[in-house]
């Protein structure tokens, strides 16, 4: 069973900066994609950083150059850092991954590919 753990977010000040981290676990053959989207209050879901499993990152343009996101490929761990934040940047933050899950039944492996989303870890950025 594939599980994403999430840790990190809480409360900070306008123009402070927090970490989140993911990882995942689990019956994983091969990231194809890992990030980060977030929620925020009465909105839709929405991008903020992800990397493909070439390393390639997407941010949304309103992230550019205050959050960097990372990675560790052998843990299966993204992290993001995020700097001067602001107020709009009040949400619930989920790790998102796409995974090639590989199973083994009757002497053949199979392979299939699945959508996966952490718990969510708020975010709060206010004086």
């Amino acid at each position: 069973q594939v599980q994403l753990v999430e840790s990190g977010g809480g409360w900070v000040q306008p123009g402070g900066s927090l970490g989140l981290s993911c990882t995942a676990s689990g019956n994983i053959f091969n990231v194809i994609a890992m990030g980060w989207y977030r929620q925020p209050p009465g909105k839709q879901r929405e991008l903020v950083a992800t990397f493909t499993s070439i390393g390639e990152t997407n941010y949304a343009d309103s992230m550019k150059g205050r959050f960097t996101i990372s990675r560790d490929s052998a843990k299966k761990t993204v992290h993001l850092q995020m700097t001067s934040l602001k107020p709009d940047d009040l949400s619930l933050y989920y790790c998102y991954a796409a995974l090639e899950i590989r199973t083994f039944s009757c002497g053949i492996y199979s392979y299939a590919s699945h959508d996966y989303w952490g718990q969510g870890t708020q975010v709060t950025v206010s004086s």
